[in-house]
């Protein structure tokens, strides 16, 4: 089986095996580097964001890697720079992890890898995936399992993905000396219990913190104006927001589906800027989709709480989770 073929599934872990059980003590660098970590979050959001157009840098991008990347759900973490961490060390990055993996289920630890550990742990560059030519390049860690046929000389099925990456980086870049590197996005998507496990190779190697990435609802709503900005061919999703409303005994959801095309129409009509975003058309754009919503069903939507948005480009919840559609928006 060719290793781009991973399975789009993501068992749920025990509560002992969250990343964040793991990814806890913080060492002297890491303090130190705690301001840049607050950097590398979606928070804050600017009044205004450039919509960037194809780069050159695109030339460099493996259509199969994309490829490999889309339809599946990732969680997001913020990571702070690695500490001498060399992209001519792949291949000995691989043969450590993929022993430090062979170690810690010897200790007991539910590594969900197979029964026997016949594993492969690959690194590997995702050029092209970056804003700016100062950006670091991104790279891939993958989980493989060996093929246990003797004349099987292909690989097995993809166990585990996480990719790291620097998307128009430069302001977080200018605080950061040569000795790092700085990938402030971490995305994965595997069992939680492997996150773990690497995220913990990762903090002993490289000396480098994760934490959790969370949305929140007004970074959702950016994300719904650009996603919906986007010219496409044709569409292949509808459009759905999703509010949670709070009450008691239980919180109660409610989805807003529109057809794209009408979303579309809407975006064009708030949208004055040409080549940005401004954070008074997201504003506009929402407000009319509340009060159409209000017209009919007499909810005021802007009481509750947007966790989740979801359309043709892209989709992503509060609680961190992204699957993209569109390879344009991976590169």
């Amino acid at each position: 089986m060719d290793s781009y073929d991973a399975s789009e599934s993501t068992p749920r872990q025990s509560t002992s095996s969250r990343p964040e059980d793991y990814f806890i003590g913080a060492t002297f660098l890491q303090k130190r580097l705690e301001s840049v970590r607050k950097q590398t979050s979606f928070i804050p959001t600017p009044p205004r964001r450039k919509i960037p157009h194809c780069s050159q840098l695109q030339e460099d991008v493996d259509p199969q890697k994309v490829a490999f990347l889309l339809h599946k759900q990732w969680t997001l973490y913020s990571l702070t720079p690695l500490y001498k961490f060399s992209y001519c060390n792949l291949k000995e990055y691989s043969r450590l992890l993929n022993a430090f993996i062979v170690a810690e289920k010897q200790k007991g630890l539910a590594v969900e890898v197979g029964e026997d550990l016949n594993i492969k742990v690959i690194f590997s560059t995702l050029l092209g995936i970056k804003g700016t030519q100062k950006d670091p390049e991104a790279f891939l860690v993958q989980i493989l399992s060996k093929s246990q046929l003797p004349s099987e000389n292909r690989e097995g099925k993809v166990l585990w993905t996480g990719w790291f990456c620097c998307i128009f980086g430069d302001s977080v870049l200018e605080t950061v000396s040569e000795d790092f590197t700085c990938l402030p996005l971490f995305l994965a998507n595997g069992a939680e219990s492997n996150t773990a496990i690497i995220g913990t190779w990762f903090q002993k190697t490289f000396d480098c913190y994760f934490s959790p990435l969370a949305i929140n609802a007004f970074n959702l709503s950016w994300m719904a104006a650009m996603w919906t900005a986007c010219k496409m061919d044709h569409y292949v999703a509808t459009t759905e927001f999703l509010w949670s409303v709070p009450c008691s005994p239980q919180s109660l959801d409610i989805s807003y589906a529109i057809h794209p095309e009408d979303a579309k129409a809407l975006w064009d009509s708030v949208h004055k800027t040409p080549g940005e975003v401004t954070q008074e058309e997201v504003d506009l754009f929402m407000d009319c989709l509340y009060s159409h919503f209000h017209r009919h069903f007499k909810i005021h939507l802007s009481a509750t709480r947007l966790i989740r948005v979801s359309t043709s480009v892209a989709s992503a919840h509060t609680d961190g989770k992204i699957k993209v559609s569109l390879n344009n928006l991976v590169k």
